[in-house]
């Protein structure tokens, strides 16, 4: 760990508004939601070397591996923060992040555990304000019911969606790819990917509490399923 204390950003929330000002050199800054092992954030870094990219992991030994990974390879865009996402705000001022990145991140598929999911339209409105209007957010995912639903969020949510596709490396692989996305394209999984872009209708907090919801029903190929009767029925403006 302490090899890699100069990747590591003790007080994120002390760079909210500054962070490319306390990084001379680069033009944008890029953001990873649950960085992982860090194939994916080394990988990417490692061609975007004008962009400060930033990796966030709430698992200490999964991202330890991913600094050590980038350590090794003497990538010098990326840091790191230990944290949620729930705490953006706090972190990154508005607009200061270009674009988000959300790797197969976990499905919850039981409707009480709904608002973990960073697709919850919520953590949508923490997005859209730290994100400049026309700001994306890249997401992927093996997991075509929890795609399905999150679609359903973003559209609701005032999001322009591009780049759509149900089988990402169908014709062979396309882009960076994570640990668990070569390992499941290798057993012929199909892989989800959409780019959610900020437009004047997309609702940041200023709208006020985002619904729990959009949908019914999220079923899983893998066969678990979560029927969200609570909040079948209802209407969210």
């Amino acid at each position: 760990m302490e090899k890699c204390a100069e990747y590591l950003i003790d007080d994120p929330a002390a760079l909210r508004g500054k962070w490319l000002e306390s990084f001379p050199g680069y033009d944008r800054l890029y953001l990873e939601l649950g960085c992982g092992k860090g194939r994916f954030t080394a990988d990417t870094a490692e061609l975007m070397p004008d962009t400060l990219y930033i990796a966030m992991e709430k698992v200490p030994d999964a991202m330890i591996l991913a600094m050590e990974r980038v350590r090794e390879r003497g990538i010098k865009n990326v840091r790191f923060i230990e944290g949620d996402a729930i705490k953006l705000a706090e972190m990154f001022a508005p607009g200061e992040a270009a674009r988000i990145y959300i790797n197969f991140c976990d499905p919850w598929p039981k409707s009480r555990d709904a608002k973990h999911r960073l697709t919850f339209p919520g953590f949508l409105r923490l997005y859209a304000d730290v994100l400049p209007l026309g700001g994306e957010i890249h997401f992927k995912t093996d997991n075509t019911p929890l795609f399905s639903w999150s679609l359903e969020q973003f559209e609701n949510e005032g999001w322009a969606l591009s780049e759509k596709t149900n089988d990402l490396h169908a014709n062979g692989p396309v882009g960076v790819m994570t640990d668990y996305e070569a390992k499941f394209h290798a057993q012929g999984f199909p892989i989800n990917r959409v780019v959610a872009v900020k437009t004047e209708a997309t609702k940041g907090m200023a709208a006020g509490p985002a619904p729990r919801m959009y949908k019914a029903a999220l079923t899983d190929a893998h066969g678990y399923e979560d029927s969200m009767n609570s909040n079948a029925g209802e209407k969210h403006e």
